[in-house]
Formats: C-alpha cells, sequence, structure tokens
C-alpha cells in the first residue's frame, strides 16, 4: 500500500514539474508580436454581458480600485499588506449602492457582494497560500459585479492555466502579473478577453 501511495506521490510531483516548466517555457519562448499577443475583445451586450450606462457607479469604481490594490499585493507575495487591503475591499464592498439596479440586477449583487465581502474578510486575516486560495473566487465575484455594473476602465481578464485548474483574474493593464503565484511564476499566464 505504501509503495502504491509513493509511486501515484510520484507521479503527480513528475506532473506538476512538467506543468511548471511547459508554463515558463511557453513564456520564454513566445515572441513579443501581434500575433501572439492577440486578444479577444469582447462586444458588450447589455442585457448579458456589461451593463454600460453613462452614470458609472463611483462605489464600483472604488472597489475595483481596492481590488487591484490587493492583487498587486499577491503579485509581490506581500501576505501582511494582503491582509490590510482585504479588510479595506470588505469595507468598500458594503458601500456599493444596489438601488441602481433592475430587481433582478439587485438580487444578484447582493448575492455577489455577500460572498465577495466573506472572501476579502478570509483574506484578510489568512497566510498567502489561503489568500490565493479565496483570491480566486473573489475574482469570479469581481467579474461579475463588472458585469452588472460596467467600469469606465479598459480590463484584462486574465487566465492562469497552472493554478487550480485554470484560475482567471482581473487586470487594469495587458502585461500578465500572475497573483496566483507571484514571484515563483509571475508571468504564467495570458489575456483571455478585453472588457470593456
Amino acid at each position: 500500500m505504501k509503495t502504491i501511495k509513493r509511486s501515484i506521490g510520484r507521479v503527480a510531483l513528475v506532473a506538476t514539474m512538467i506543468l511548471t516548466v511547459s508554463c515558463k517555457d511557453a513564456n520564454k519562448n513566445e515572441a513579443p508580436s501581434s500575433a501572439s499577443n492577440k486578444v479577444t475583445q469582447v462586444k458588450m451586450d447589455s442585457s448579458k454581458d456589461m451593463a454600460m450606462n453613462d452614470s458609472q457607479d463611483a462605489v464600483a469604481e472604488a472597489i475595483l480600485k481596492d481590488y487591484f490594490n490587493l492583487k498587486d499585493a499577491l503579485v509581490g507575495d506581500d501576505n501582511d499588506k494582503a491582509k490590510i487591503l482585504g479588510g479595506i475591499l470588505a469595507k468598500s464592498l458594503g458601500n456599493l449602492d444596489k438601488t441602481k439596479y433592475s430587481d433582478s440586477q439587485q438580487k444578484e449583487l447582493i448575492d455577489i457582494i455577500e460572498d465577495a465581502t466573506e472572501h476579502a474578510e478570509h483574506i484578510s486575516e489568512s497566510d498567502i497560500k489561503h489568500q490565493r486560495e479565496h483570491f480566486k473566487i473573489l475574482s469570479k465575484d469581481i467579474t461579475d459585479m463588472v458585469a452588472i455594473t460596467g467600469t469606465a476602465t479598459k480590463l484584462y481578464e486574465q487566465f492562469c492555466p497552472m493554478y487550480d485548474g485554470g484560475t482567471a483574474w482581473l487586470s487594469k493593464e495587458e502585461n500578465v502579473l500572475n497573483p496566483y503565484y507571484g514571484s515563483s511564476m509571475l508571468r504564467c499566464g495570458k489575456v483571455q478577453r478585453e472588457i470593456n
């Protein structure tokens, strides 16, 4: 039984190492050309995707700013700063005025904000490994929020195929800086789509 467990462990270790190297090598071998940096422009459909209106919600923009600050702390492997910024983001999320939206959007926003706040609070209390686990779900929540509130800023949804079976996050810059691996695999990932 121990032999089987050791064999499975070795196979898992080898697979992880191969994936890590392939992700790093893929980024090194890419030539900086317009073809390799091709980004899919997403057309916005107000009924499905981003609800873009003339009066952008300043609180939603502040939430995004706090989210990006948190992302940058994780990129920099800064556990203490991420704790502080998780707490700030949790407070910002509570300030979103949901009454500006339709009844169905309000219901969605209530669920999104509740879940995002919970994950931001966990980030404010956790070690960096757990911060990154919570950041994965928080990123989905913030993306869902932006789908309702819209944004005045062009955002990039980026994707890391390595972290937890593949994970996305939002960025203000097209340049990939991975919050899930920080300095150990900083450039692992790609832009999936542009938002706005």
